[in-house]
């Protein structure tokens, strides 16, 4: 019997199919890789096992037994447990009390803080998951961070972990760390579905992967019988090639960072002393683990904010004055991390969206202040067509567009005004092989045409594959460019931890040991 069964799931919002009569199981002692491209109905048939969404139809049954649907807490009691992409700890709290953070009554008169953290002690030294339980988290790093999500659902007991994105945000040893502990839990019979758009680590990590397209399940296959080129062809339907930057020589420097530092928001790390040159023609990628001063570069290169002290200069002379619409006028593009806080606004249309980058220029503009709306709406259409924005038309609001769509639409914006120098921060994170081969063929077109490209990503792949130098920031600190010919993701790895090349730190001593 299988511990967790899909029978005939299906799930309608309105007129749209998100899940089309799905039947999945899962063995004990199994990790399931579940891919598909954006929209697929990944996230819903998840939302559905773990009680967020009602199924119009089916079932989900764990141990033959169905499990009572709309209830989160039924899920929970199942064993059902998940780890997000997006850590949701506290970081004012301890890592115990994140862990034991609703499994104890609101009226105990006291807390069983001995029995926990004996608890936690014996599933940490089970698994690998050492962590002090007495640190705050927000001392932790990304990989600690991490552990102590996995550690919240073993302490609740569970049988069948999610895991979404799980890798999104660590070191390649990290990674290497989290997939040595994934699979002893499975060792134990714990079942694992594993979300990932990265098909290199599913080969590697998953026994089986099923694929959905839009909302149906298009097929299981075991990874042993499987390869890159054929969970991508599966994924999207049709044989999909990432494209592959070729040599060009690079011409003058469009975007220069001489000694800035600048201080980050909050608790985010700042820019320390930086100095960095893209040149037009190229693509320099900037690695490293979230939250290591990216946010602030990202700024500095769009105008957001001013640095504290050193020089910014664009196509060679230097910004004395820095605001979004001047640098917007000096041939700057910008692609957000975050598409939909940043990229867009979600209640505006489509074509709303498309001319805000061009909105002050002929023919869109006239009379200085006023927008000639056929114009606009034209050339929304022009770009819809070449961008190959799948949408209603011009006037749909752009919150209904799928991730990769509305990716699109952002690069069909800021690319299509010809500029001298891009921001590339994080552009294919969340996207399906399609949308990401798509992405990176649309930013070598851009430098092909003489644009400088400043690509801040934590996917390795993506960097030793686009970019011409690649730059490491650890701390607010950046490294000097290298190429990344000369350099192994293992290598990299250990520069975005903070250690040289060559040298062994207590983490690496610790794994080793």
């Amino acid at each position: 019997m299988a511990l967790l069964e899909f029978r005939g799931v299906t799930k309608r919002f309105g007129s749209f199919t998100a899940n089309d009569r799905i039947s999945l199981s899962l063995e004990a002692g199994e990790i399931l890789a579940l891919l598909g491209e954006n929209g697929a109905g990944k996230t819903t048939l998840m939302n559905i096992l773990f009680g967020h969404y009602v199924a119009d139809e089916g079932e989900v049954l764990v141990d033959g037994v169905p499990l009572p649907p709309g209830s989160t807490e039924a899920a929970l009691e199942a064993g059902i447990g998940m780890v997000h992409q997006h850590f949701t700890l506290g970081d004012n709290l301890t890592v115990l009390d994140n862990i034991t953070l609703g499994t104890e009554g609101l009226f105990a008169w006291r807390r069983r803080n001995r029995a926990a953290r004996a608890k936690i002690a014996d599933i940490a030294g089970r698994f690998g998951l050492g962590v002090d339980p007495n640190a705050r988290v927000a001392d932790l790093t990304v990989g600690e961070r991490q552990r102590v999500e996995i550690l919240k659902a073993l302490y609740r007991d569970a049988r069948i972990l999610i895991m979404d994105e799980p890798t999104a945000v660590l070191t390649p040893q990290e990674t290497d760390r989290l997939f040595e502990t994934l699979k002893g839990l499975t060792a134990e019979g714990l079942a694992i579905i594993f979300i990932s758009h990265k098909l290199h680590e599913i080969l590697a990590i998953a026994d089986r992967v099923a694929v959905l397209r839009r909302g149906e399940l298009v097929g299981e296959v075991k990874t042993a019988d499987a390869d890159r080129h054929m969970l991508a062809e599966m994924m999207v339907g049709r044989t999909v090639i990432r494209p592959k930057s070729e040599p060009m020589a690079p011409g003058d420097p469009v975007f220069e960072l001489d000694a800035v530092s600048a201080t980050g928001e909050g608790s985010r790390v700042g820019l320390v002393d930086a100095s960095l040159a893209i040149r037009a023609h190229e693509i320099v990628g900037i690695a490293g683990v979230a939250g290591n001063g990216q946010s602030v570069l990202a700024d500095l290169a769009c105008g957001m904010r001013e640095p504290d002290k050193g020089t910014l200069r664009l196509a060679g002379a230097e910004m004395k004055r820095i605001t979004p619409a001047l640098f917007t006028r000096s041939g700057v593009a910008r692609i957000p991390e975050d598409r939909h806080a940043r990229g867009v606004v979600g209640e505006m249309t489509i074509w709303e969206n498309l001319i805000s980058a061009d909105r002050n220029r002929p023919p869109i503009a006239r009379f200085g202040a006023l927008i000639d709306g056929g114009a606009a709406q034209r050339r929304a259409k022009d770009l819809i067509e070449a961008y190959d924005v799948r949408c209603k038309g011009p006037g749909q609001e752009t919150r209904l567009l799928s991730g990769g769509n509305m990716q699109k639409l952002i690069l069909a914006r800021e690319l299509s005004t010809s500029p001298v120098f891009i921001l590339a921060n994080q552009p294919v994170r969340g996207l399906d092989e399609g949308a990401i081969a798509y992405v990176h063929e649309r930013l070598l077109d851009a430098r092909a045409r003489g644009a400088g490209i400043l690509m801040i990503s934590e996917d390795l792949d993506e960097l030793l594959s686009l970019a011409d130098r690649i730059a490491v920031i650890h701390e607010g600190h950046l490294t000097a460019t290298f190429d990344p010919k000369t350099m192994d993701v293992r290598d990299i790895g250990l520069m975005m931890a903070g250690q040289r090349v060559g040298e062994t730190g207590p983490a690496e001593e610790a794994h080793a040991s």
